[in-house]
């Protein structure tokens, strides 16, 4: 048998043991503290005269709003752009380097350009300056560094009061982020209330969210129809419609006249109970004869939450709900699987 390879040719208490790190609960507490002293510090301090100036410039925009940054501070003035995309206003993030490279050809005179720096002083942005300049456009500029080289170029500075970072050498920026993305976020939130968005319009920029769904989604959007819909006549043998009543996975019967007005329901359940009480007879026993005369309905036009809110009101929940329109004529089924299924 060969040798050990040399580096593992060593007596056990020579091997280099794992480093368990460890940090108590104590420091991590005071970390958060600290983080909120800072915090409040941005928010005792902000000048809410610059706060208000640059809001209404953003709110009166006429074209784009664009946002642009370095490093942490220009994943932040992305998210910020995102926001305001979500509410429905026009915004775009501008890479500073993609723009000296031919992506500035975006900007014109009726455009914002939010550039987001701590100190001020970032190269790659103090380039972008002149030619966006030269493009027409307002710039603004938000740092924490008072007096800078960024906020001296630009038409208009926003100072966000910064104690300190967290970090120990004062030099990560996380303290200075975070009041970014307030500040960012919180001024989102302004423009919103003064555009007076609805609670509609905003679900419409959000149609996958389950916000959306809820105020978008009609019921006509998510029912069953056509040849998904488990229907019979009120003469039919109940045994005869065993197959309808499983395959088409509503669990229940839709009973239909000969011009589709729905008479009535029966379902599964009403299966075993019928079962139960009448033994053998069920093999004589109609649909028409034991199905329920009063179910619940819906419109199409409802919408598809309205629908789940019906399932579930008293005196008992239902799996499902008949689509019927102002003629009693039957178009069609929403059930309880499928509402879940489409995200509601």
């Amino acid at each position: 048998m060969g040798s050990l390879p040399p580096s593992l040719d060593l007596p056990l208490p020579l091997l280099k043991k794992p480093n368990h790190q460890h940090i108590s609960e104590t420091s991590l507490l005071n970390l958060f503290k600290s983080q909120q002293d800072h915090l409040n510090y941005f928010f005792q301090n902000l000048n809410l005269s610059q706060t208000l100036s640059f809001t209404e410039t953003l709110l009166n925009s006429r074209g784009t709003i664009f946002f642009s940054g370095v490093g942490k501070s220009g994943f932040v003035a992305h998210k910020i752009s995102q926001t305001l995309v979500s509410l429905g206003i026009r915004s775009s993030f501008l890479s500073p380097l993609d723009a000296l490279h031919g992506d500035i050809g975006a900007l014109s005179s009726t455009d914002v350009l939010v550039l987001f720096s701590k100190s001020g002083s970032t190269e790659e942005l103090l380039r972008l300056v002149p030619c966006a300049r030269s493009k027409g456009a307002y710039l603004i500029a938000v740092t924490s560094v008072s007096n800078n080289a960024l906020a001296n170029a630009c038409d208009m500075n926003v100072h966000l009061p910064l104690q300190r970072e967290l970090c120990p050498f004062d030099l990560a920026p996380v303290t200075s982020t975070a009041i970014q993305m307030v500040f960012g976020d919180t001024v989102a939130i302004a423009l919103m209330g003064a555009k007076n968005l609805t609670k509609e319009q905003y679900a419409a920029n959000h149609p996958a969210g389950r916000i959306g769904k809820c105020l978008i989604f009609k019921v006509k959007d998510v029912m069953k129809k056509q040849d998904e819909l488990p229907i019979c006549k009120e003469g039919d043998l109940i045994m005869d419609q065993l197959v309808e009543l499983t395959s088409k996975g509503c669990g229940c019967l839709l009973v239909i006249d000969e011009e589709y007005h729905l008479l009535g329901t029966f379902t599964d359940g009403d299966l075993r109970r019928t079962l139960k009480a009448s033994g053998e007879g069920i093999f004589k026993l109609t649909v028409g004869e034991m199905c329920n005369r009063k179910p619940r309905t819906i419109g199409p036009d409802a919408m598809a939450v309205e629908a789940m809110q019906r399932m579930e009101s008293p005196p008992s929940p239902v799996q499902f709900l008949p689509v019927i329109d102002h003629q009693n004529i039957l178009i069609g089924i929403v059930t309880l699987h499928g509402l879940v299924s489409a995200g509601l």
